[in-house]
């Protein structure tokens, strides 16, 4: 046999499945939400700029005052004020972090609609918070529930996308892991027969 006949032996007895490329509006999902995100970020947080003075607090509903109110904060930390007094480190990070988004939505096969969602939520949210800091300065923060730190509409998606993401990645190995075990060769009884009829002749032997 050739050489050449031995590889299309061989590529035919193991063949490449290739990806679909995702089409156009399938990338543009992710931008969408994204850019909703976005939207929805800034006016809340020029709303409360506007209305409330820092460390002032409203309480929208009085049945939930104990657990919900609104508060504005300046953050010059991370998500829900961690690392205070960071921003130039975080701006950085937030550059590099988006950067990472869009070429893995880039590179993103087709039929994954909701990782899509899910790096849309995360690249609004960090897109919200960037451009808060290069804005004023800092992030405005004014969702403050309970014990919890106070946090804004960025912060909420960045949470939403991560944990949407961490499912979707979890769910997807675990659907993997069952296929291999569905498709994996069962032992045939003639094997099964051989192997006890074996081992019975070495028990009789010695």
């Amino acid at each position: 046999m050739s050489e050449e006949e031995l590889t299309n032996e061989i590529d035919q007895t193991n063949p490449i499945i290739e990806e679909e490329r995702a089409p156009l509006s399938e990338i543009i999902l992710m931008f969408v939400v994204a850019g909703t995100i976005l939207v929805l970020d800034l006016v809340t947080k020029l709303l409360i700029e506007s209305n409330l003075l820092v460390n002032e607090s409203i309480i929208p509903i009085e049945s939930i005052a104990s657990f919900f109110k609104i508060t504005h904060v300046r953050n010059t930390g991370a998500a829900f004020g961690l690392f205070p007094g960071g921003s130039q480190v975080i701006i950085v990070v937030a550059i590099i972090v988006s950067v990472a988004i869009i070429i893995y939505n880039l590179r993103l096969p087709a039929h994954h609609t909701l990782y899509r969602v899910a790096l849309g939520l995360q690249l609004g949210g960090a897109l919200g918070n960037l451009l808060s800091r290069i804005r004023i300065g800092h992030v405005t923060d004014f969702l403050d529930f309970g014990p919890w730190p106070v946090s804004n509409i960025a912060d909420i998606s960045i949470v939403c996308g991560v944990i949407l993401l961490g499912y979707l990645m979890l769910f997807e190995q675990k659907a993997e892991k069952q296929e291999e075990e569905e498709t994996a060769p069962a032992e045939s009884p003639e094997s099964q027969q051989t192997e006890s009829g074996e081992d019975s002749s070495m028990l009789w032997n010695d």
